[in-house]
């Protein structure tokens, strides 16, 4: 079936109406990864003419060069460069999740007006790069129609209780730094009505820019040495689980500079790390592995989702589970920095999920 999907762009104009595009954004993706105007053409796909042509165009657009060459060295980015680069990687952390979650919702009403598919799945979710790959490993049963949309940990338990969804997908700290979590979701489970499946573990940790130049290896580094951080929003399961640490070491949170300031996702934050805006954020080791960033991990936690008990035979749940102790699972887990799947699809109880 033909899908709908959503792409965030944005352009400037100058006084002539010209709109700068997409075409320099990836250019200078790569020129930016490779160092050389050569291999960018040929990973862009694109004559050595044409993207010195448009190099030089959009130097005049602006005034100023985009990217420095160098005898002997290749081409690199200059600070204009790099920050046009970091808008369009900061302009698709932001809401690219905003617009998957819409383009599922979208792609499921019509399918339901097509009667196209036999059946249907529907995920709210805490976002987590293995629970993205989800609709991509779906693709194999075709006739499975899968809505993911990507709310709080906690809106995702309160969607399933009010019947809105079939599966919640939520993270639990380990080695202890789960109380805070605990407390804020625990009113949404039930020992009765509910069953968990796992998913994956995942370590989160500080993002800080290659090489580390503050020297930061803790968190009371992060008002000792003053940086400036990057918080996740009220209510995330990433945001508990920063508080609890700071409270596990008896940091008070407004001795850190940023600390009242949120992104929504890892990568936003990884991005507006990587953009020089902030010295450090939190968040999962692949978001730090995106942006080029160096990680240091704190804390592990597992990814589960939860389901009615009632519901954990369904058919469609259960092709999901089997799908989930696939090798080609597994191995795309084993690929993502910071993440494991030991018991991907086991099905546990509340007291067994909270052990």
């Amino acid at each position: 079936m033909r899908k709908v999907k959503l792409s965030p762009s944005w352009s400037l104009l100058n006084e002539e109406n010209e709109t700068l595009g997409s075409e320099l954004f990836t250019l200078l993706s790569v020129i930016h990864r490779t160092g050389t105007l050569a291999e960018a053409a040929k990973q862009t796909k694109i004559s050595y003419r044409h993207a010195w042509n448009l190099v030089n165009h959009w130097k005049n657009f602006f005034g100023s060069d985009l990217v420095v060459f160098t005898r002997g060295k290749g081409a690199s980015l200059t600070e204009l460069g790099e920050k046009l680069l970091w808008a369009e990687q900061r302009v698709s952390a932001r809401v690219g999740l905003q617009l998957d979650s819409l383009a599922s919702e979208i792609n499921l009403e019509i399918s339901r007006a097509l009667a196209s598919a036999r059946s249907s799945l529907t995920i709210h979710a805490s976002h987590g790069y293995a629970v993205a790959h989800l609709p991509e490993l779906l693709k194999t049963l075709p006739e499975l129609q899968v809505d993911l949309r990507y709310t709080g940990a906690a809106e995702s338990l309160s969607s399933l209780n009010r019947g809105e969804c079939d599966l919640a997908g939520f993270h639990l700290p380990t080695e202890g730094n789960g109380k805070t979590v605990i407390d804020s979701l625990s009113p949404q489970w039930d020992a009765s009505a509910h069953r968990f499946i796992h998913l994956v573990t995942r370590t989160q940790g500080l993002f800080v820019t290659p090489n580390n130049p503050l020297g930061i290896r803790s968190l009371s580094d992060l008002s000792a040495k003053q940086a400036k951080f990057i918080n996740r929003q009220i209510g995330s399961g990433t945001r508990m689980l920063f508080d609890q640490l700071l409270v596990n070491q008896n940091i008070e949170p407004l001795a850190i500079e940023g600390y009242q300031s949120e992104e929504f996702t890892h990568a936003a934050v990884a991005a507006y790390v990587a953009s020089g805006m902030s010295d450090t954020g939190f968040g999962v080791q692949p978001a730090a592995s995106q942006f080029g960033l160096d990680f240091i991990p704190l804390a592990q936690e597992k990814y589960m989702f939860a389901c009615q008990s009632k519901d954990v035979r369904k058919k469609e749940i259960l092709e999901l589970i089997k799908l989930l102790k696939s090798s080609e699972f597994v191995n795309y887990v084993d690929k993502l920095p910071g993440y494991s799947a030991p018991k991907p699809g086991e099905i546990v109880t509340l007291k067994e999920a909270l052990a």
